[in-house]
């Protein structure tokens, strides 16, 4: 009974101090991994108060890292490395390499191993997949170039950290050496068991993974499919360290990889992903139970030299690698300061190594230190970068970009056409795109979806890959001699872009698109000619229709409409009448640069 209550004490007071925390530090702005590593520290031995079970908050803590390994694999796609390779894995090499390298030096110095250095090192490295895609998304950046590189970066860190996750038990029994005394027999025997397992995964599983979830999905029952996503996760886990002799993390991350492949992908992140979140946030927990608030008086120049590795080290080698490949400095700075953060792999692997007895002590304060103080201060420095490149800029200091990665030269535009300019190619720019083109207007395409350039220009028509908010890209689409620009991506920064364009050419014309409403005076100030916004469109359309169903006349509608427009967009002049009234469009009314 006493075990039950605190198993219950364990789970309900972790939980609760974690949501009380993430939530302080949402409010804030900040990550709520912070809070949650916050949440651990209160609830922790080393503080007064409650102290939850910390050996119970530890096995909770393995079933959130083989959850969170399965969302890894769930989410990984090897294209999405593919396309970016040629920078994200020299890159995050090197970044992996010099962070080691720097993480061994530092603890030299302070009289550890160089096993125990390496390792520290290696756990430095790696940054935050949640952080990373967090910090990316809220500023916009997810679905552009430098989005893109960074998440094919930490694709390769993390692939790196599962195969040292792998590797460690196999090499060391204790920190003091590898296991069995033939350090080349016991790895060349660990990763034929590797290699057993990924081969029984990839062919068995391919097969009997899907079919074991479609006859599961074929009952309707929603809670049986979730059990059937964590019984597979769990099972395939626990089965790679029972049969195969490889790591819990490896065989998670494989299950992940099989189900993400399938059709059940994103039906087994909507339905078991949360309780992965729920056991994420106890791994938090449990990291954070482990800092002793009392040893930062003698630890911090451990501390403050990790601190400084994953400030300054791991970004300036990330900046470097970045720029030697010829991208421009925003994107460069992007990436750098978005893996200059620690996480959860951080902690992972850390944990491993303890077990082993590799690392002492005090890794896990200065970790967890580090983690907090990089996380909390990510967001802020991110939104530092374009007022920095700007300073750089207007000094004569900004980094000119070579061509791009899948540009080898400017694409054939024809001078003596009218050329727009179409950002995005989703639902919205496929159709304006069209109605261009059959109105004899040339369209070249900005997307940064890599796989739709490519399939574009497979078919003959104009499309770059990168993000349009850099001039360098704009510039390279032939802008300054552009009649017109439309923003159809709805994730693109329109402000930026808008103001980039105008820059470079005075006279375009710029329709653009923004989610509410209340986005439209920013985006007019910016210099747009006509911004459409899907908030204001949906509520016409659906007026419309309603007013329809009542029986409304065809003037009953109009005059119903135009309440409800000048209602929602105060009388702003855009004309929703000139497409229905002249439906063959004038390329010389389009642009005001020829006219005349």
């Amino acid at each position: 009974m006493p075990h039950k209550i605190d198993l219950i004490l364990t789970l309900t007071g972790g939980l609760t101090a974690a949501l009380g925390l993430g939530f302080a530090t949402q409010k804030l702005k900040l990550s709520p991994i912070v809070g949650y590593l916050l949440a651990g520290i209160l609830v922790g031995p080393f503080s007064p108060g409650y102290v939850a079970d910390t050996e119970i908050a530890t096995q909770f803590a393995e079933i959130g890292v083989i959850l969170l390994m399965f969302g890894v694999g769930l989410h990984f796609h090897l294209k999405d490395l593919l396309a970016v390779r040629k920078i994200a894995i020299p890159g995050a090499i090197v970044q992996i390499m010099a962070a080691t390298a720097l993480g061994t030096v530092i603890t030299r110095m302070f009289g550890w191993s160089w096993t125990a250095g390496i390792v520290f090192g290696m756990a430095i490295s790696v940054a935050s997949t949640v952080v990373l895609t967090r910090v990316l998304a809220d500023n916009r950046a997810l679905h552009t170039p430098s989005g893109h590189i960074a998440i094919g970066w930490l694709i390769v860190e993390d692939l790196f950290t599962i195969l040292v996750l792998v590797l460690l038990p196999a090499l060391f029994e204790s920190g003091e050496g590898p296991a069995g005394g033939g350090v080349i027999m016991t790895f060349v025997w660990a990763i034929v068991k590797i290699a057993a397992l990924v081969g029984f995964a990839l062919i068995a599983g391919q097969r009997i993974i899907p079919w074991f979830l479609g006859y599961v999905a074929r009952t309707g029952s929603r809670d049986l499919f979730t059990l059937a996503v964590l019984v597979l996760a769990l099972g395939i886990a626990v089965g790679s360290a029972q049969l195969f002799g490889a790591s819990m993390a490896l065989g998670a991350f494989l299950a992940g990889m099989i189900v993400g492949q399938s059709e059940f992908s994103a039906r087994s992140a909507s339905d078991a992903l949360p309780m992965r979140d729920a056991f994420a946030v106890l791994f938090f927990v449990s990291v954070g139970m482990l800092f002793d608030p009392t040893k930062v008086a003698e630890g911090w120049p451990l501390m403050l030299a990790t601190l400084g590795i994953v400030l300054v080290g791991k970004p300036a080698a990330a900046l470097v690698v970045v720029l030697l490949f010829g991208r421009p400095l925003g994107s460069a700075l992007s990436i750098a300061v978005a893996l200059a953060q620690i996480g959860e792999f951080s902690f992972i692997l850390a944990s491993l190594a303890s077990a082993l007895h590799i690392l002492p002590a005090e890794a896990t304060n200065a970790l967890v230190v580090t983690s907090v103080v990089s996380i909390t201060l990510n967001p802020l420095l991110y939104k530092c970068i374009e007022p920095a490149v700007r300073w750089l800029e207007r000094r004569g200091i900004a980094v000119e970009a070579k061509a791009l990665p899948i540009e080898e030269e400017m694409p054939e535009i024809d001078e003596a056409a009218h050329l727009v300019i179409v950002v995005g190619c989703g639902p919205v720019g496929r159709t304006l795109a069209r109605i261009l083109k059959d109105n004899g207007i040339q369209v070249l395409v900005v997307e940064t979806n890599l796989q739709v350039v490519q399939d574009l220009r497979a078919k003959g028509e104009l499309a770059i890959y990168g993000d349009a908010s850099l001039r360098e890209v704009l510039l390279h689409a032939g802008i300054e001699k552009a009649d017109g620009l439309i923003i159809a991506a709805s994730n693109a920064p329109a402000d930026t872009i808008i103001r980039a364009a105008r820059e470079l050419n005075p006279e375009i014309r710029v329709l653009t698109r923004s989610t509410y409403l209340r986005e439209l005076q920013k985006l007019r100030d910016a210099g747009a000619d006509a911004v459409f916004s899907s908030e204001g469109e949906v509520a016409l359309a659906m007026t419309a229709f309603l007013m329809r169903q009542l029986g409304a006349t065809d003037e009953q509608i109009d005059r119903e409409r135009d309440r409800v427009h000048a209602e929602l967009f105060l009388s702003q002049a855009l004309d929703y009448g000139t497409a229905a009234n002249n439906p063959t469009i004038s390329a010389g009314r389009f642009g005001r640069r020829r006219e005349g």
